[in-house]
């Protein structure tokens, strides 16, 4: 019996350590604009390196270029998932530089309109060619049932990625899970809210146990 086990230890030591020499899984975080993508990004960066991946705004558009976290660790329950973070600019049909102007002069609202479209064909790319998993991050507090999130759910399904969709802002009184989870019955729904912070528990074991 203690030669059995030993040898069993052996294996698995020798298995971890293959897995743990596995290129990390480039994991894309999708939805539209202002769902909280980044600010999930960047929760996620700084509770396992310490660091940010990029400005969080409430202007739309923030980010216009897919920024990316390399080797981000994930422990959960004594089994360890590498992941690369591709923040990825929010997709939609069409970028109005009016969207942008409460905020910012003419001049610099084209600059951002201009910036975010080409953003927007980034991230498709992204999608078709280069992510192994998608993070896809809705506001609980809008009605998800859009053509862009039904356009983008089509192709992450059409390439049989592994998808998380995250409910996020839950901390909003017009916070609807539910409805997230009834557009979408097929795929794993898991309520959060980024930017307090609230059930990073399960978002973690979440993204071990489907991406890892």
């Amino acid at each position: 019996m203690g030669l059995f086990t030993e040898l069993k230890d052996s294996i698995s030591r020798v298995t971890d350590r293959l897995f743990s020499e596995q290129e990390p899984k480039r994991i894309g975080i999708y939805g539209p604009p202002n769902a909280g993508k980044t600010t999930l990004a960047n929760r996620i960066a700084r509770d396992w390196t310490g660091d940010a991946v990029g400005a969080e705004s409430h202007i739309p558009h923030e980010t216009r270029r897919a920024r990316r976290k390399e080797n981000v660790e994930i422990e959960r329950d004594g089994k360890t998932v590498t992941i690369d973070i591709v923040d990825t600019p929010g997709v939609t049909t069409k970028v109005d530089y009016e969207e942008f102007t409460d905020e910012l002069d003419e001049e610099d609202a084209i600059r951002r309109s201009r910036e975010a479209t080409e953003g927007v064909a980034e991230a498709m790319h992204w999608l078709r060619e280069d992510v192994d998993g998608v993070i896809y991050v809705l506001d609980s507090a809008e009605d998800p049932i859009t053509q862009v999130n039904t356009m983008l759910i089509g192709i992450i399904e059409s390439r049989d990625l592994p998808v998380l969709i995250f409910a996020n802002k839950t901390d909003l009184e017009d916070s609807s899970v539910k409805r997230i989870e009834d557009a979408f019955p097929q795929h794993t729904t898991v309520p959060l809210s980024a930017k307090e912070g609230d059930n990073m528990d399960e978002v973690y074991d979440k993204i071990a146990r489907f991406f890892g």
